[in-house]
């Protein structure tokens, strides 16, 4: 018996796979360049543009009853697929939806600074006012998100662009997340500790500076293997984070372009096979930091007096350690929710 995993990092409500997408960087185009030219972010969201608010909630709560089957319990969704308020809107009317119908444990957040529409490509500084003026106030009006974040990285958001946003963000009482250092050494992890983000997601590329700025803050640093894994990143050094004494936490990115898998026993094992931690570590870092990471840990994340009795039973295995081990099967036989087999 496992507390169930806590998916603290995912885009699950989507309207289209990307897998044309997939050929193009098997053929050597970046995943900038992909952006550049229409695809990536602003393909998905056109689809998302152009189906319902039905078909994506239908959609997504497949996928949601999918990832729960493999033990996910507890689950983070992000919105960025609209890149307009209406759209936008959308998005997170439908992750209120799963939150009300689904008896997993599920936080929203507003990430309309996702990607920068091509209408506002060489001047995005006013799609940034469109953020802030405009979406930020709506999305709060209808209390549709728990967290504000912000792709602060090469070719997306600058620090100064990020830093206006998060600032508008929580002035509407929405604590702040963000996607940094993906691309480049962006300064996303500094600016995501000086606004007390709850946790610093992607980090494929970071240094000795930004590790010691992690340290004695509230922030909690958030890889992502399946990314890393999809599009041939550099590992983020989870390794020495830890030996300097920073937790590590490890999440899907549950998303139709970077990580099209929302299976959290595949993160268990890319954590002991690819980051080298322990299964002790690997299990940690996939259930209680990344419950912290999204703000529950006081809920979920351990089996433990006074949470929620979020665990799944695995069939007959021989240890523990086989969980990460056979990273090709689905362990889980039984998945219990609120004290309820689902």
């Amino acid at each position: 018996m496992f507390p169930t995993f806590c998916d603290s990092h995912t885009h699950l409500v989507y309207a289209n796979s990307r897998e044309h997408e997939f050929v193009d960087k098997i053929r050597g185009l970046s995943y900038e360049e992909i952006a550049k030219r229409g695809g990536g972010i602003l393909n998905s969201a056109k689809a998302t543009a152009a189906a319902s608010e039905d078909e994506l909630y239908d959609m997504a709560r497949q996928r949601l009853d999918d990832v729960m089957r493999m033990g996910t319990g507890a689950i983070e969704i992000k919105s960025g697929y609209g890149l307009s308020t209406e759209s936008e809107l959308k998005l997170l009317r439908v992750i209120r939806r799963l939150k009300e119908s689904s008896p997993m444990t599920i936080k929203s957040n507003f990430l309309g600074a996702h990607g920068i529409p091509m209408e506002y490509r060489g001047h995005q500084e006013d799609y940034v006012d469109l953020v802030i003026n405009e979406m930020i106030p709506k999305v709060a009006a209808e209390g549709l998100a728990d967290f504000i974040d912000v792709f602060c990285d090469q070719g997306f958001f600058t620090v100064e662009d990020t830093e206006r946003i998060l600032t508008a963000g929580i002035k509407y009482g929405m604590r702040p997340k963000i996607h940094a250092n993906e691309m480049a050494v962006s300064g996303g992890v500094q600016v995501g500790v000086k606004y007390n983000a709850i946790s610093v997601d992607h980090l494929e590329q970071m240094g000795d500076a930004e590790i010691e700025c992690l340290k004695g803050s509230e922030t909690m640093p958030t890889i992502l293997p399946g990314c890393a894994f999809f599009l041939n990143l550099p590992l983020s050094p989870a390794r020495r984070m830890i030996e300097a004494g920073l937790p590590v936490a490890m999440a899907s990115d549950y998303n139709p372009g970077t990580s099209p898998s929302g299976n959290m026993q595949l993160i268990l094992s890319m954590a002991c096979i690819r980051y080298r931690l322990t299964p002790e570590e690997a299990q940690n870092a996939t259930t209680l930091n990344t419950a912290y990471a999204m703000g529950v840990s006081d809920e979920v994340g351990s089996i433990a007096v006074g949470k929620k009795a979020n665990f799944y039973i695995t069939k007959p295995i021989a240890s523990y350690e086989y969980m990460p081990y056979a990273y090709g099967e689905n362990k889980v036989e039984r998945v219990f929710l609120n004290g309820i087999e689902v």
